[in-house]
């Protein structure tokens, strides 16, 4: 359980508001989960459930630094870990079915997130906004342009990954000091703890799941975090 503790947080130094975009702004790992699940069904016949589930974990964090976040990268580990637990002899109708699945969730709708637009709306009267993901190219530009929330945003931000430096790097590229700089998002280890660490602010907004890989355990204090429990708070936290 991540315990959360802050204090107020300095809003006017705030100039420049960051927002990640899956599972922050529109919906995003309901569809992993749901095509993980459709896949441990497919090979239900070599293993069960649980235990592919924690062979497909392994082989995305096996191939993480090669293929990175998003869907494409998914697909792959599926087809090796079919691969490694038949020994190399599932037919080749399963791999097309594997396919079959990473192409339905590459056209699966952007479904946005509650409040989130309201939210947009009100703090671009006086904020520089930013979007601020990790992922697949292409993937992330189909999804923003689907989600028509494009014209909210001053700068456009997809990130091989959301680690002190890539935010060290947006910072500098948005001409701004990290004091002056807000990161929104659902994931306390990509979107917090590494804007923390350079003495942003961060507010954590939750998700009702999260991947394996992102889940943090230990308590987190520091006076630039703020937790809330929905995306329209911070229009009441920020009022100027």
């Amino acid at each position: 359980m991540l315990l959360f503790k802050t204090k107020v947080m300095i809003t006017n130094q705030i100039q420049v508001i960051a927002f990640d975009a899956d599972d922050t702004l529109w919906v995003n790992e309901p569809y992993f989960l749901e095509t993980e699940n459709a896949f441990c069904q497919l090979l239900e016949e070599y293993m069960p459930h649980d235990i592919l589930s924690k062979e497909l974990f392994k082989t995305e964090m096996d191939n993480l630094s090669l293929y990175g976040y998003g869907i494409k990268g998914f697909m792959l580990c599926m087809i090796e870990t079919l691969s490694r637990i038949s020994n190399g002899r599932a037919p080749i109708a399963m791999a097309d079915k594997i396919m079959e699945l990473g192409h339905a969730m590459l056209q699966q709708p952007v479904i946005l997130l509650e409040g989130v637009e309201e939210v947009l709306k009100h703090l671009r009267k006086n904020y520089r906004l930013v979007m601020a993901t990790k992922g697949d190219l292409l993937d992330q530009e189909r999804k923003l342009k689907k989600s028509g929330l494009q014209d909210y945003f001053h700068h456009i931000e997809i990130m091989s990954d959301k680690q002190t430096a890539d935010y060290q790097k947006l910072i500098k590229h948005l001409d701004c000091q990290p004091e002056n700089f807000l990161m929104l998002g659902n994931s306390i280890k990509s979107d917090i703890l590494p804007v923390l660490e350079l003495g942003g602010h961060a507010a954590h907004i939750p998700f009702h799941t999260t991947w394996a890989h992102e889940k943090v355990t230990e308590s987190l204090e520091h006076p630039n975090f703020m937790p809330l429990n929905t995306m329209t708070e911070i229009i009441e936290l920020l009022k100027k």
